[in-house]
């Protein structure tokens, strides 16, 4: 199974490339257009900023082809927050895949809550999805974040910090997770594994 994992200057893409080698995919990180269309699933990863990422994309006209993707589609981390409607992160107007928008946490009690996010938390309220197969209820995934989706229809599952927020959106043929699956230890591998079994 050939991946295009989607390079647009962000951070953290190289553990996604070894988590697909483990799970047996042919995986590579690539911003050429023909390579992506013909690809058998792509996935959309990365930390950084959302600003520049847009641009960079926009420049290589890839916001384009990410919107017209008709295979399985995983965004994960930056790349959730990208698919959404509008990010607060420098007032950067998104893809619009998911017709959400991305805001900043706000602690009310900085004793209590860091910003950026960073560790271990439950995903909850898991909707029945492909994507979920054999994962036990509630499970811990490990997440690095200061940017969040406000819930929505598209919401398959949220967390809380500081207040609830979209841990997961599904729409179509478009995945999309806020934590980090390749860094979540098995129930990540899982993830991974179920999102390259997809049958849509």
């Amino acid at each position: 199974m050939k991946v295009a994992v989607i390079k647009y200057n962000s951070g953290n893409v190289q553990s996604v490339l070894y988590a697909m080698e483990r799970l047996g995919a042919e995986a590579e990180l690539t911003d050429d257009i023909e390579k992506i269309k013909s690809a058998d699933r792509v996935i959309f990863p990365g930390q950084g900023e959302a600003s520049s990422a847009m641009r960079y994309l926009k420049s290589k006209n890839l916001d384009k082809v990410i919107k017209d993707t008709k295979q399985p589609f995983f965004g994960i981390c930056l790349g959730l927050q990208l698919l959404c409607e509008h990010s607060e992160e420098n007032d950067t107007d998104c893809l619009g895949v998911f017709p959400v928008r991305v805001k900043k946490f706000i602690p009310e009690n900085t004793q209590e809550f860091k910003v950026p996010q960073i560790g271990w938390n439950e995903l909850e309220n898991l909707v029945k999805n492909p994507l979920f197969e054999n994962l036990k209820p509630n499970p811990f995934v490990y997440f690095v974040h200061s940017y969040y989706a406000e819930l929505s229809e598209f919401t398959i599952a949220q967390s809380h910090y500081i207040h609830d927020f979209s841990a997961m959106l599904h729409r179509d043929n478009f995945f999309a997770i806020q934590a980090h699956p390749e860094k979540s230890g098995e129930v990540g591998e899982q993830l991974l594994k179920n999102f390259l079994n997809l049958n849509i």
